[in-house]
């Protein structure tokens, strides 16, 4: 079993940044793991924003690309969303996901209000 936890989240004026934490606890091996994160907006679908591989390969939604960057830290069995110029189409609940070739764990969330 794996458990995720995310932190980071809060309030930011359009243009400001966040830097969004998810750590990892349990019983695995991190290297199995390709590493999300998603958000979902009030009345919207959740939606894949940004992902991460064991090897460092990335890949992000187009409306992210050039302003969030995904990492990870294996020491550290963390991943982060480093998030810039933020947009109020930025706002809803982020969640942090492992995913290995026959195993998905999710964490609960984290809240990014974009707000003037």
């Amino acid at each position: 079993q794996v458990q995720l936890v995310e932190s980071g989240g809060g309030l930011v004026r359009p243009g400001g940044s966040l830097r969004l934490s998810c750590a990892l606890s349990g019983r695995f091996l991190f290297s199995d793991y390709t590493m999300e994160w998603h958000r979902q907006a009030p009345g919207k679908q959740r939606e894949l924003v940004a992902v991460v591989k064991d090897g460092g390969a990335t890949g992000y939604t187009d409306p992210v690309k050039g302003r969030f960057t995904i990492s990870r830290d294996n020491a550290k069995n963390a991943v982060y969303l480093q998030m810039t110029n933020l947009q109020p189409d930025d706002a809803g609940v982020y969640f942090c996901s492992a995913r290995s070739y026959n195993s998905e764990y999710w964490g609960t969330g984290t809240l990014v209000t974009v707000a003037s």
